[in-house]
């Protein structure tokens, strides 16, 4: 039996997500990228599920730091979001392009958005170009509750 290639792309690509900002920080270094494949994966205790490009710089550091944040971005956001989505040589720079601050975890949460969550990694599955982190929510600040960024909105795809 042979996969239909152009069948996989087109459901794959129907799976609907938001688009979050990922934030990671090592010593003084800070990072951040844009992060579509992500869902909550219990409620006791809460968790965070994510997939993450194994190549990525933030990758590495999530790994070795076993600490992530997510940045909860409104619907009117798909400018900011692009700045995070675009790979990048080198670390830093991105969380320039919005006022921010460390939470309790000393992770880097963007003051102008929805809101955020501090999750301390409790899992990972290392398999194909991506790896899969699950995160428990340690901390969790809401700004202002607001309609999301979906990645359908934006004309922008990602994965199939």
């Amino acid at each position: 039996m042979t996969l239909n290639l152009e069948a996989k792309k087109l459901l794959l690509r129907k799976i609907p997500h938001g688009l979050f900002i990922c934030g990671v920080r090592e010593g003084d270094e800070i990072n951040g990228f844009t992060a579509s494949w992500v869902t909550q994966g219990s409620f006791e205790p809460p968790l965070i599920v994510m997939a993450v490009r194994s190549e990525g710089s933030s990758h590495g550091i999530i790994q070795r730091t076993k600490q992530f944040s997510l940045n909860f971005l409104r619907a009117d956001q798909k400018d900011l979001a692009a700045v995070f989505f675009k790979p990048q040589k080198g670390l830093g720079g991105r969380f320039e392009a919005s006022p921010y601050r460390f939470g309790e975890l000393g992770l880097p949460l963007l003051e102008d958005c929805i809101g955020n969550v501090e999750c301390s990694l409790i899992g990972e599955v290392v398999h194909g170009d991506h790896s899969v982190f699950v995160g428990e929510v340690k901390e969790a600040y809401l700004n202002k509750d607001d309609d999301p960024l979906v990645l359908s909105d934006t004309g922008w795809t990602y994965g199939g």
